[in-house]
């Protein structure tokens, strides 16, 4: 049973005060006491207290444990992870950190500064209401629908963690839901014109030019890229292999899903630019790196940009308008967009794109490049899709739409 009492006393110098005192026993048997300034605050955390012992959700630490207690704890444990040499990587790490120190539990001297964050919520108060309040407070600011998805999804682990703890009993960031405009946040994809690569590597030498012309036939992320070794490349199956990724901290990785992991054929032509590379490679055993650095590791993707590709980008803009045309810049990521809308062009379908593509769904793979698809193409799937709810019916109502 909870009840509340209010309490007078005299400050030591003279000032009288009081507050309202809860008195409650939890299902273990054990007492407990909380004060409050206000006597409707109290009253609320009765009620909840009251409800969460008869329920079994009462958890004592979560009325001295913060958010930010159980954010911290959370990155600790991912540091352990990673320091294991487990999944949660020194890239993942940060970028968790980041989301967390930037916005849910905002830290003084951060790139970002938010006030609405929610670390100094105690778990016992941080309801589903608290932290629906919270993202309303993110999208108010300005921040996107993907990234506000992104904060919630480091929260929601945070949470979870701590319920692994036994510091919470139920998450209540698992069921927040972040919805935006209609097409805010969408992640349509529109490659770079053959022209305009064509204009890039024209003004390209070397190392860079074939990591562009790997890049844009062989649909490779820059990560992936970088942590190709030569057992990777099969000359005599004409295929590349991609099994692993460096990340921004220059630490070697497993593929982003289990479908990152894939063989992707190579044309004539790139396995004969690969095969010249190779011939005049220092080091071209068969654990050896395809593009190293001048020390033999992995390359900087950050230096990469800054001192090779950018400056080729300005080169074929200055070009361009040399000549009286137009360059349209695009960054490196669109290398591999280019390389997946040849595909869809060159009459794959949809579920080889995605496995070549290294796409975790096919859904992924529609939802970013379905638009390049040849609307028969669409038709199509469906037909085969929906012959297996209706039999031959669907068939038997495309034929009916046949003009004689």
């Amino acid at each position: 049973m909870a009840t509340i009492t209010k309490r007078r006393w005299k400050t030591s110098k003279g000032v009288e005060r009081e507050a309202w005192v809860l008195a409650y026993t939890d299902a273990s048997g054990k007492r407990h006491k909380e004060q409050f300034e206000k006597k409707r605050d109290a009253e609320a955390r009765r009620t909840e207290v009251t409800h969460q012992v008869v329920t079994g959700t009462y958890r004592a630490d979560a009325a001295s444990t913060t958010v930010e207690d159980a954010v911290k704890d959370y990155l600790k444990h991912l540091a352990g992870r990673r320091d294991r040499g487990e999944h949660a990587g020194e890239h993942y790490l940060r970028t968790v950190e980041g989301q967390l120190y930037n916005y849910v539990a905002p830290q003084e001297g951060r790139a970002v500064e938010f006030e609405g964050g929610i670390g100094a919520v105690k778990l016992s108060q941080c309801t589903a209401k608290v932290v629906s309040d919270f993202r309303d407070r993110l999208r108010d600011a300005g921040v996107g629908v993907v990234t506000t998805r992104r904060i919630l999804g480091s929260l929601s682990r945070a949470l979870q963690h701590a319920v692994s703890n036994d510091l919470l009993a139920i998450n209540p960031a698992s069921n927040i839901r972040v919805t935006g405009k209609r097409g805010e946040g969408a992640k349509k994809v529109v490659p770079p014109s053959k022209a305009d690569l064509a204009a890039a590597l024209g003004q390209a030498k070397g190392s860079i030019a074939i990591r562009m012309r790997l890049s844009a036939s062989a649909g490779v992320r820059a990560s992936e890229l970088y942590a190709l070794r030569w057992r990777h490349v099969a000359f005599n199956a004409g295929e590349l292999t991609v099994d692993g990724r460096v990340d921004a901290y220059k630490n070697e990785d497993t593929t982003k899903s289990t479908a990152g992991i894939r063989q992707v054929p190579l044309s004539s032509a790139m396995l004969a630019e690969l095969r010249k590379w190779k011939d005049s490679a220092k080091s071209s055993e068969a654990d050896d790196l395809v593009f190293p650095n001048s020390k033999g590791g992995f390359l900087d993707h950050k230096n990469i940009l800054k001192r090779e590709f950018r400056p080729l980008l300005a080169a074929a803009t200055a070009k361009a308008k040399e000549d009286g045309g137009k360059f349209k810049a695009f960054n490196w990521h669109a290398l591999r967009h280019f390389a997946i809308s040849t595909w869809i062009e060159a009459g794959m379908q949809p579920k080889t794109v995605q496995t070549f593509a290294g796409h975790s769904s096919l859904a992924v793979t529609m939802s970013r490049y379905g638009h390049m698809f040849p609307s028969d193409t669409h038709r199509n799937v469906m037909d085969q899709i929906s012959s297996s709810i209706f039999g031959s019916g669907a068939q038997m109502a495309h034929d009916a739409t046949e003009v004689p």
